[in-house]
């Protein structure tokens, strides 16, 4: 059972769920809110598995503006929250000023390797390894030759997943026409599924038959304007087969859920560093159900995983976009 409480001088809601106040385990979610059906949703499952094998409870909040990041942070900190993870690189700059004043307290954030204090962990995931084999199966999949590509903010960390994605798509199709859009270049570009609507729809009309969506909350509008127009669409972070079954030919898996589960399972014992989430920790992958099983044939199957099993051999490299800011599959 859970009750809702204002944090003193902040706009923001946090859920103190019911028991000890000292020690419990706390999560921040990013813009987009814990049900965006993506990002934040999988770092809210984790959590939740955690406090139902264990019958802990855990503290969590909700952004609503980017203005109250390292106030809700502190107020966390103050609460005896203890870890405290966090949802997204956008809590980097805050994270570094407020860790120092918190020296007991245990911190964890995603999408951030940069850090250097040592009270905190930082856990990365090689999406482009991921986005590769989503883009293997897009183009496999693809009757016009052309796919597309939509990210949320344009920010290097999604570049990275649509270099990824270009690669897989130009190794099964040298050919291939990659249509790249991003939504915005502010956090609203990770919960606007009208722009994301309209961004699939002008990728159809230039051709594109496969969409992936990288983009938060965002991707929830293109996943529909995918199945309205009787094209197929690539989910992504959490599995949205779900969503449209028939229509979402696979999501992108990005293992957030471990991520969380994994940092609230060592509690304050929590190790300060850079874990990295790859392809061969089970970090990132693809999806396979019942949702999408018709649209996937066997030698797809086949094909994408034996390109797997290179990517974890080391046989193939797939270039990571923000080692140079460079793609050689497409421009952005």
């Amino acid at each position: 059972m859970s009750f809702m409480k204002s944090l003193a001088g902040a706009t923001c809601a946090l859920a103190l769920f019911a028991g000890a106040a000292s020690a419990e385990p706390a999560i921040i979610f990013d813009l987009g809110g814990k049900f965006d059906k993506s990002f934040n949703e999988a770092a809210f499952n984790g959590a939740t598995r955690w406090a139902e094998e264990t019958g802990s409870t855990f503290k969590e909040l909700e952004m609503q503006d980017e203005a109250q990041r390292e106030q809700a942070l502190r107020r966390l900190a103050e609460a005896g929250a203890n870890p405290v993870v966090m949802t997204g690189f956008a809590f980097g700059d805050v994270l570094a000023k407020v860790a120092p004043d918190f020296p007991d307290t245990k911190f964890a954030i995603i999408d951030v390797d940069w850090l250097d204090i040592p009270n905190v962990t930082q856990i990365a995931f090689t999406e482009h390894e991921g986005s590769y084999l989503v883009g293997m199966m897009a183009a496999m999949a693809s009757k016009t030759g052309t796919v597309g590509f939509i990210g949320g903010m344009d920010i290097p960390l999604i570049r990275r997943f649509g270099c990824g994605y270009a690669q897989g798509v130009k190794a099964v199709n040298p050919d291939a026409v990659i249509v790249l859009n991003m939504t915005g270049t502010t956090p609203a570009a990770w919960n606007d599924p009208v722009k994301g609507a309209e961004l699939a729809k002008g990728q159809k009309a230039q051709g594109a038959d496969v969409i992936y969506a990288a983009a938060g909350g965002t991707g929830v509008g293109v996943l529909q304007a995918a199945a309205d127009e009787g094209i197929l669409s690539i989910g992504v972070d959490s599995n949205q087969n779900h969503l449209h079954p028939g229509s979402v030919l696979t999501s992108m898996l990005k293992r957030v859920d471990n991520a969380v589960y994994e940092a609230f399972k060592a509690g304050t014992d929590l190790q300060p560093g850079v874990t990295i989430m790859d392809l061969k920790a089970g970090g990132v992958g693809y999806a396979m159900d019942e949702n999408n099983a018709s649209l996937v044939t066997p030698e797809m199957q086949a094909a994408v995983d034996e390109a797997a099993a290179k990517i974890i051999s080391g046989e193939i490299v797939v270039h990571n976009y923000t080692t140079d800011d460079t793609c050689p599959a497409a421009t952005f």
